[in-house]
């Protein structure tokens, strides 16, 4: 049988994955059958994982960055999902709730429904964020968690995180933000969003979307140990006799691949790829404008516009992979594989469309 292949990034263009740095692609390989899961018996790849989390807190302007609680995930739905399973345990209420804008990505959806706890969603502004109105009127005494996005998964947006975390702390419940993907563009810009911004409680943020380690690779960070100490579990006949992580036996390929794209890339390479991003971004919107099309301007570097169904559907057949917002958009996600020859050759193949 012929060996299969990965396909080329050339023609992706809604994925929040990447090629890994090949730093990273060489970690997970070493690293693939280490559990993290067990660290007393897997030292190594234990140590790797402080190394891991501590990058992720000094990213995202942790206090306390040496010392920060955390793990590396299998992902955001996973960081997500702990989130709110740690704001759930550390409440008192019998019905607790969970409140976070529309845009909130659809793995808090799986949380509420694994966790059995409520989740409010409310609308957004008329800028795709999150409305602090409604999310005031929206929390209560049961509420646990509420939610702010930095880098909306459909059109790039960050929620206003201090006014959440002010909300969230006058009703009695934790404040999370899911930095997902954007966590790795965000300290290259003047956005509030992170631990030095406000005093929010847990974030999310994943090594394997900008920050090019291998998948999977997501990463939780606590402000407080105590975060952590409300997931843990006992795990006796293991070495190490609790364990806070929602999986059990985890690969350490993700924490090894983390890290080694985090120290290649850490500040100066990712940097360098935020910038061109977004001026990739930038160039895209522009060329769609320029084409009479309905576009949203890209605050981070993702493109949404408002492209007709036959051609969404031309360029699909012509073996661009792209995606549509909720709404209907054509939304095009700026990762570091891709180019600007790349976008060239897309909005060369639109024309040819429209033509």
């Amino acid at each position: 049988m012929q060996q299969a292949e990965p396909q080329s990034f050339d023609r992706v263009l809604s994925s929040m994955c990447t090629e890994p740095h090949p730093a990273a692609r060489e970690a997970a390989e070493r690293f693939l059958a280490s559990n993290p899961g067990d660290p007393a018996t897997y030292e190594t790849v234990a140590s790797l994982e402080d190394r891991a989390v501590e990058l992720l807190a000094a990213l995202s302007d942790h206090p306390n960055p040496g010392s920060a609680a955390g793990y590396v995930t299998s992902g955001g739905t996973e960081a997500n999902i702990q989130a709110v399973r740690s704001a759930r345990n550390r409440h008192d209420a019998a019905d607790p709730n969970v409140v976070a804008p529309e845009s909130a990505h659809f793995s808090f959806r799986k949380a509420a429904e694994l966790l059995g706890v409520d989740l409010r969603t409310v609308p957004l502004e008329s800028d795709y964020r999150a409305d602090l109105a409604a999310v005031d009127a929206a929390v209560n005494a049961s509420t646990a968690l509420v939610v702010g996005v930095a880098g909306t998964t459909e059109y790039g947006r960050v929620d206003p995180i201090p006014e959440l975390t002010r909300i969230a702390h006058d009703a009695g419940a934790m404040m999370h933000v899911d930095a997902a993907w954007g966590g790795f563009l965000l300290p290259f810009t003047d956005h509030d969003w992170s631990f030095g911004d406000a005093p929010i409680d847990t974030l999310t943020v994943d090594p394997h979307k900008f920050g090019r380690a291998a998948v999977p690779a997501g990463g939780l960070v606590a402000r407080e140990s105590a975060a952590l100490d409300a997931l843990a579990v006992e795990t006796p006949y293991l070495e190490t006799r609790s364990q806070a992580t929602l999986t059990g036996t985890r690969s350490g390929a993700g924490v090894a691949g983390a890290v080694a794209a985090m120290d290649a890339l850490w500040p100066d390479g990712y940097r360098g790829a935020a910038k061109r991003a977004a001026g990739n971004a930038a160039w895209l919107a522009g060329a769609l404008d320029d084409r009479g099309y309905d576009v949203v301007d890209p605050e981070l570097p993702i493109v949404a516009a408002a492209v007709p169904d036959e051609e969404f559907t031309a360029l699909r057949e012509a073996g661009w992979k792209i995606a549509r917002t909720g709404r209907g958009d054509l939304r095009v996600v700026c990762m570091p594989h891709v180019t600007r020859s790349g976008l060239t050759a897309f909005v060369e193949e639109l024309d040819g469309i429209r033509e």
